[in-house]
């Protein structure tokens, strides 16, 4: 592929609108599927009942936390501009280069994994506080033992994910999320059907609960990685070994040192809330957990998508030093983001105590339901900073630009640790967890508020006056959604038995607020004419064809 035909390639890829109204639908159903899965495993297990949700939550985070640290955040954040830059401007479309790219991942990926097993011990030891909390370190030793190799597999992942999106295919990595989902929903059920507990006094690894829990774990992420492969080909893509130095790999190396200070930051903001929820009252770090689970899906629903989708034309402006275009792109990012997040966090903030109750009074998570639903509405109001700072973070890197986001995650870690030992201080034990999901969240406020200001300096100010109209009436509808959610909460006070606290209630406002309010905030926005909303109706409606006579 010549380098001309690459650009032009990078300029046919699917509109903004198609890829992302594609990929929210395999979001979606990747997300309520995961989120089944989740459910599954409290209804099964329980949140405070007993060590192994907790312990099985820390162990699994484990994973994550060692390849962000070591590698995930630089495949995630930096290899799609650095890969459309080198389709672009190589006489190969970049073949070359994405060969000795993935060479040296999975060679690292492979090493990192193998010295993690055997460092099991050591890597849990910070995570997991003696003081309280029901997590058990043996326990979450013997897990991590068994979900520790999904380090390969997640950078496999985001390696074919960076591959194929830059080829402007984006359906494969959005639906292979689903599979890990319903192999974890499989092993979840034959965790249910065997006989017998986890023993935590000894813990045994060779305990066959145990071991269907850990491996059936590692099996999901394993298809999920896998299920790209064949796509990777479709696309024209071949994987070989190719041994060798590119001098951008240096480049990419420089970025890299950056990104990995970013994600060394964040991984001490959670060190911090880990140790804390573990060592209060029991159940801490699944409560908290779930929660951001809860308030993050409507982002990992229409957000994620929709950054998906603009980070390859933001980094082809950026490798064309369109600036104006970058700065579009953002805009264009920030106010979707802001029409589509806004009303849902006003209506979690209200709907929380409705979720928790709804979702988890039956089984063994009934104990903790209004205990995670009140931590829902603490950090609700954090789910749009948290999407604004994601799509800063990527305007960051397709500029090549690593260095701002890690000063921005310095600051918001500033702000989260002193709020989260605060917490512990000053909090009952039982409601430390509604602290440290408030401090997470006002860290992202911090976030979106500097990553604003420093990306207005380095692209100029936006056009002022019609988003400050969009804005204020998307403040508007936020208020007008919560205030729908609260106007059924007091009708199901008046005439529902049992009242919110009780399932039946909890359904009912939670469907009938949720609904209304979405309805009532869309209306609010037409209304108000935000462009946003106003150009979705059109698309929807120029896109009927009217019925053949």
């Amino acid at each position: 592929m010549t380098a001309e035909a690459a650009m032009n390639s990078t300029r046919t890829t699917p509109s903004l609108a198609k890829a992302t109204g594609s990929m929210a639908v395999a979001t979606l159903i990747s997300r309520v599927t995961g989120f089944l899965a989740k459910l599954s495993l409290a209804w099964v297990v329980g949140l405070s009942a007993n060590a192994v949700n907790d312990s099985y939550t820390v162990a699994n985070t484990l994973p994550n936390i060692v390849y962000e640290l070591l590698l995930g955040g630089v495949l995630t954040s930096v290899v799609v501009p650095v890969l459309v830059r080198a389709r672009a401007q190589d006489a190969d479309g970049g073949e070359a280069y994405v060969q000795r790219l993935m060479t040296v991942g999975i060679t690292m990926l492979t090493v990192i994994t193998v010295l993690a097993v055997c460092l099991a011990p050591v890597l849990t030891a910070p995570f997991v506080g003696n003081t309280g909390g029901t997590a058990n370190p043996a326990l979450v030793t013997a897990f991590a033992y068994l979900l520790l190799p999904q380090i390969v597999c997640y950078g496999l992942f985001a390696m074919f994910s960076a591959v194929l999106n830059t080829r402007g295919v984006f359906g494969p990595p959005a639906w292979a999320p689903v599979l890990n989902n319903l192999v974890l929903i499989a092993t979840i059920g034959l965790y249910y059907l065997l006989p017998g507990q986890i023993a935590t006094n000894p813990v045994q690894l060779t305990n066959p609960k145990l071991l269907v829990l850990g491996l059936g774990t590692t099996l999901g992420i394993l298809v999920q990685a896998g299920m790209l492969l064949p796509s990777s080909r479709r696309s024209g893509f071949r994987l070989r070994w190719r041994w060798g130095w590119d001098r951008r790999l240096t480049e990419f190396g420089g970025l890299a040192l950056w990104v990995l200070g970013y994600v060394a930051l964040s991984q001490l903001g959670y060190l911090v809330i880990s140790r804390v929820a573990t060592a209060t009252a029991a159940g801490g770090i699944s409560v908290y957990t779930y929660a951001w689970l809860l308030v993050q899906m409507p982002y990992g629903v229409l957000g994620v998508s929709l950054l998906t989708a603009l980070l390859p034309r933001m980094s082809h402006a950026a490798a064309s030093n369109d600036r104006r275009a970058l700065a579009d792109d953002l805009t264009l990012g920030s106010r979707l983001s802001a029409a589509m997040l806004g009303p849902v966090s006003g209506l979690l903030t209200v709907l929380g105590p409705a979720i928790g109750v709804a979702l988890f009074s039956v089984g063994e998570g009934s104990a903790d339901a209004d205990r995670l639903g009140f931590a829902i509405t603490a950090s609700a109001f954090g789910l749009l900073p948290f999407a604004l700072t994601m799509l800063q973070s990527r305007v960051c890197y397709a500029m090549n630009n690593a260095r701002t986001p890690t000063v921005i995650n310095l600051l918001m870690v500033a702000v989260k640790i002193p709020l989260c030992l605060l917490a512990a201080d000053l909090l009952p034990a039982r409601e430390v967890v509604h602290g440290l999901a408030f401090a997470n969240a006002v860290s992202f406020v911090v976030g979106a508020v500097a990553g604003g200001l420093l990306l207005r300096r380095r692209l100029g100010p936006r056009r002022g006056r019609r988003g400050l109209r969009n804005y204020g009436a998307i403040v508007v509808a936020t208020g007008c959604a919560a205030g729908i959610g609260w106007l059924v909460r007091l009708a199901v006070v008046a005439f529902v038995p049992g009242g919110p606290e009780h399932a039946l209630g909890a359904w009912i406002w939670l469907i009938a607020g949720g609904g209304l309010g979405l309805l009532g905030a869309a209306g609010t926005m037409v209304l108000l004419r935000v462009d946003e909303v106003r150009a979705a109706l059109g698309r929807f409606t120029r896109g009927r064809k009217p019925a053949a006579g």
